[in-house]
């Protein structure tokens, strides 16, 4: 722009966006004119700071769009934006349009009335309507958000842009609602904003005798109460008096707080014409803390509850961070919310991005695109071709890019590393090695003063030293919601799949999906028992037109119910297992769907309606490994369905989203996701007590956790197994277990029994009742898919998936402190060649979760592997360390053992996983969406570059379960213990 002076900056902006290569690395500068943005141009190549440049890089995050209640509003708000934004003069003349229905003034009149915007039935539909526009400006550049929160009346515009409300409910909600807040509320009280955590906010206000309540919780240091003004005014006193930060709200009613009970019948009444819809962007709810569920968006009810409850909009920011979001955008007129967003974030551990549109006093197209470009900058995908739109900019060549001269040559670090961290190091080596001499000396006191100190320190120095190391072991899995193409297409004929007898239940649902969406279908049903030669024959019989099938889609799970005195229903995983070596056999390599329906819980609070569908999830992953070109994915249906779960079942079937774990209801889809777990709060640990059963108690494992439970209280352990007394090591264990002073039953029980494990069970005596159980019996007998047999996978489930059922029958009538079920990564990730171990894992998954959604004490952990003596033959630990799998210590796993029980959490996964090989081999011949959101994973993705960030993309022709395949031996030794 210096060198040729008759181009046009507007070109050059035109060129840079529409030909040049998208880099991590982005600089986004805003100007009013050719000198200023020269200016801010040079200044970023100097590296100085300038209020019109942002700098930064990272992976594509997925946005939240944020709406916060009432305090953005200004005089005057986005007034500039209305003449130079298409996109928001659009969107506001239809909220105008909306609200005119329901107000006797003018919403773009209003937006310069001071006195006006003092009004709450004024200010808060205006406030909706520019949020909602604003919205729309961010979707304009191609900003689409993944999910939707709200706070306070933020969530009516939320809903609205979520799809939740039609525009016109959206207006009818904010306008009448604030009518009634101005009418039955306004002058009889107030609002103060505490910089205090909720919990001190909590016992100030005790004092108050119920005069002021908790409104909203922010972040970790900001709270808003609401109350009468006299009861306010003590608080403010009080907080002064002490040095707390406090405030009052501009506002004169007490919002939610009991004084909402009044206008409780009159919202309702104004409210009842509204028609919630179905979301088409999931909504994160600050009422309720978790995803809105349901087939519909938010009625009248709601909207009364919204107003009345507490806003917990801390807890849904700390949610979405923990599931993965990386953007924040505050769709506002002023960011009033960034600050708290940022606090939450920070106290979580994310560096997801917090970013503003408009501020105060700078509200027009300058401040939009330098917000844009925050975003931007910090990975959110921008269309900037937007920006040109109308402007007549054309293409001009640029420069081509300078070579940048690196050196490569060794040159010595420019400055000594810290002498603290020498220091440090050998202050604790000091204490590790019990050097009181040494340890005086560092601190320069005589050996006396530290003689009594020097066992604390050590002891406390080895007890941080374990926690680290656990605490970066311990994972979860999580359901995020995902947004999907609007109108997917599909082609192609279908192969549906069948149990006989079954296929008007959502087989027909099945079919419409696949049919309107441009595919064709053919079903074929499948007599029980059906072995592979078989369904071999019946599907050489059925020939898709054109010769090749477009997908198999599997509904042999349907056949699943609930468990019958022979244990647990295996006919939809050997039917499905039947089914895919019969595909092989009969020429048919088109890749195989599993459809269930019941088998995963994406919310807190969902049932597992059918913990045995589960088991072809587990088999699934294995699948994927062994003949990843051959398989399509896991789907769990809803069990009502609408034409909107077929859209979002055709959009998973046509590969857009690349997701193959997917679960699908009425709110939305949701994928599946590894995520590492919280750390357990300070005490949370389980602290055994009574009688305490241990399957396969004389194993590997069952001996290991018969140790620890003696050491911490355990009165009687009883250890079940299938020899007893005379299994190998029994005596010696039974003597090592007495020596700490705890009673000591092992006895002779097959617990795929249940007549047998009933009578051990009527053997606990009352007066040391059985507190808890831990199931870690197993039996085991591999194979990879492909030479399988229903022989193989019965035998094993006999114990794994039968006992664990057994056991949660039979103990349903006691007082226990924990069920613990001893699962396996296998379950969790996949693991070539276990084939007929991984459902029986996947099994004990969903049976905690079934329990815990009937109220019940459960644990599954997931392990990986344990450098257990005898664990690890024929160099599977040797093959597990190589592709990033190292052992764990026995000590340390048991450890974790205790607070992953005290959590409270159904599933959790504690493994020892060095991410930079594991991910390398384990994505290898197929990309793994469900390790994608891992920060360990991200940050090798961004290491590696563009295109790598849910793995390698996959390649045709190279064989699963080699050498690059760990799911072989990803279950290592504690397959070998379970």
């Amino acid at each position: 722009m210096e060198a040729r002076p008759e181009v046009s900056p507007v070109d050059v902006g035109m060129s840079l966006v529409a030909s040049r290569s998208l880099h991590e690395r982005r600089v986004v500068v805003t100007g009013g004119s050719r000198e200023e943005l020269l200016k801010r141009v040079r200044a970023v190549a100097e590296s100085t700071a300038t209020g019109g440049a942002a700098r930064d890089g990272g992976i594509t995050p997925r946005p939240v769009f944020v709406f916060p209640g009432q305090g953005a509003q200004w005089v005057g708000m986005a007034r500039e934006l209305l003449t130079s934004s298409t996109a928001f003069a659009a969107r506001m003349s239809e909220c105008a349009v909306a609200l005119s229905s329901f107000v006797e003034w003018s919403l773009l009149d209003v937006l310069d009335d001071a006195d006006a915007l003092e009004r709450v039935e004024v200010v808060q539909p205006a406030l909706w309507a520019v949020m909602v526009s604003l919205a729309e400006v961010w979707r304009s550049y191609g900003v689409e958000p993944a999910a939707v929160v709200g706070h306070s009346q933020g969530e009516i515009a939320a809903a609205v842009v979520a799809g939740g409300l039609s525009l016109r409910d959206g207006a009818r909600v904010a306008a009448l609602r604030s009518r009634a807040i101005g009418t039955g509320l306004a002058g009889r009280g107030g609002m103060v904003s505490v910089a205090s955590p909720v919990d001190e906010v909590r016992r100030r206000i005790e004092a108050l005798g119920g005069a002021v309540s908790v409104a909203a919780v922010n972040g970790p240091s900001s709270t808003v109460v609401s109350g009468t003004p006299e009861a306010l005014d003590v608080l403010l006193a009080r907080c002064e008096r002490d040095g707390t930060r406090a405030r009052r709200v501009a506002v004169n009613y007490a919002s939610h707080s009991w004084q909402v009970d009044e206008v409780r019948e009159q919202i309702l009444a104004d409210l009842a014409p509204v028609e919630p819809q179905t979301f088409t962007v999931p909504f994160f709810s600050t009422v309720t803390g978790d995803w809105l569920g349901g087939e519909r968006g938010p009625d009248a009810e709601y909207w009364v509850r919204n107003l009345r409850q507490t806003v917990r909009f801390e807890e849904a920011i700390r949610a979405l961070a923990g599931e993965g979001f990386g953007a924040f955008v505050e769709c506002s007129a002023h960011p009033v919310l960034t600050a708290s967003v940022r606090e939450t974030l920070e106290a979580a551990g994310s560096d997801a991005v917090v970013v503003g549109s408009l501020r105060r006093d700078d509200g027009g197209a300058r401040r939009m695109l330098t917000s844009l470009g925050e975003a931007f900058v910090h990975g959110v995908p921008v269309d900037w071709t937007r920006a040109y739109t109308g402007s007549g900019a054309r293409r001009v060549d640029l420069p081509t890019y300078a070579f940048q001269h690196q050196r490569f040559w060794w040159e010595p670090d420019a400055a000594p590393p810290p002498e603290g961290s020498a220091a440090d190091a050998a202050f604790w080596q000091a204490v590790e090695g019990g050097d009181a001499e040494a340890l005086a000396g560092a601190l320069e006191v005589d050996d006396a003063s530290v003689a009594h100190l020097l066992p604390a320190l050590k002891s406390w120095r080895q007890r941080q030293l374990v926690t680290s190391t656990v605490d970066g072991w311990r994972y979860r899995t999580r359901w995020v919601p995902m947004s999907t193409a609007r109108q997917p297409t599909l082609s192609g004929t279908w192969l549906l799949v069948v149990p006989e007898g079954r296929a008007g239940e959502a087989v027909g649902p099945t079919a419409a999906a696949v049919r309107d969406h441009g595919g064709d279908a053919v079903t074929v049903e499948l007599p029980a028992g059906a072995v592979r030669d078989r369904i071999a024959d019946m599907l050489r019989g059925v020939q898709a037109e054109g010769g090749e099938y477009r997908g198999v889609l599997s509904l042999l799970s349907l056949a699943d119910g609930p468990p019958t005195g022979a244990g647990v229903s295996r006919a939809g995983l050997t039917g499905t297992l039947a089914l895919f070596q019969a595909l092989g056999d009969a020429g048919v390599n088109a890749p195989l769907w599993c459809l269930t329906r019941g088998a995963v819980a994406v919310a807190d609070r969902e049932q597992v309606g059918v913990p045995a569908q589960r088991m072809v999830w587990g088999l699934g992953r294995i699948v994927a490994l062994e003949h990843p070109e051959r398989f399509g994915g896991l789907v769990d249906l809803p069990e009502r369905w609408d034409t909107r779960a077929g859209r979002l079942l055709a959009a998973v079937l046509a590969g857009a989203e690349g997701e193959d774990q997917v679960a699908i209801r009425p709110s939305g889809m949701f994928a599946r996701r590894l995520a590492r777990a919280t750390r357990p709060g300070p005490g949370a640990v389980w602290r055994p007590r009574g009688t305490v059963l241990v399957t396969g108690g004389t194993g590997g494992l069952g001996a290991r956790v018969a140790r620890w439970l003696a050491r911490s209280g355990a009165e009687h352990v009883v250890l079940a197994c299938r020899r007893g007394p005379d299994a190998p090591g029994a005596s010696a264990l039974r003597e090592e277990l007495e020596a700490t002073g705890t009673r000591v039953t092992i006895t002779a029980c097959d617990v795929s029994d249940r007549t047998a494990l009933a009578r051990l069970l009527d053997d606990v005596s009352d007066g040391c009742p059985l507190s808890a159980v831990v199931h870690t019996a197993a039996v085991l007998d591999d194979a990879v898919v492909e030479r399988l047999t229903p022989e193989q996978i019965d035998r094993v489930l006999r114990v794994k998936a039968d006992g664990a059922w057994h056991l949660h029958e039979l103990t349903l009538g006691m007082d226990l402190d924990a069920f613990v079920l001893f699962s396996s990564v296998a379950g969790t990730l996949g693991a070539s060649g276990q084939g007929n171990y991984a459902p029986g894992n996947a099994y004990l998954d969903a049976l905690a979760e079934h329990r815990h959604g009937l109220g019940l004490p459960a644990s599954s952990v997931a392990w990986s592997a344990w450098a257990e003596e005898g664990m690890a033959e024929g160099g599977i630990g040797t093959v597990a360390r190589r592709h990033g799998l190292p052992e764990m210590a026995p000590e340390l796993a048991v450890s974790a053992l205790a607070g992953a029980v005290a959590e409270g959490e159904p599933n959790v996964v504690i493994a020892d996983v060095e991410w930079d090989r594991f991910h390398v081999a384990y994505t290898a011949t197929r990309p793994s969406p469900f390790l994608a959101d891992l920060p360990d994973v991200r940050r090798l993705a961004h290491a590696a570059g563009p295109g790598t960030r849910g793995g390698r993309a996959r390649r045709p022709g190279r064989q699963a379960g080699r050498s690059g395949d760990p799911g072989r031996t990803g279950d290592g030794d504690a397959r070998r213990g379970t």
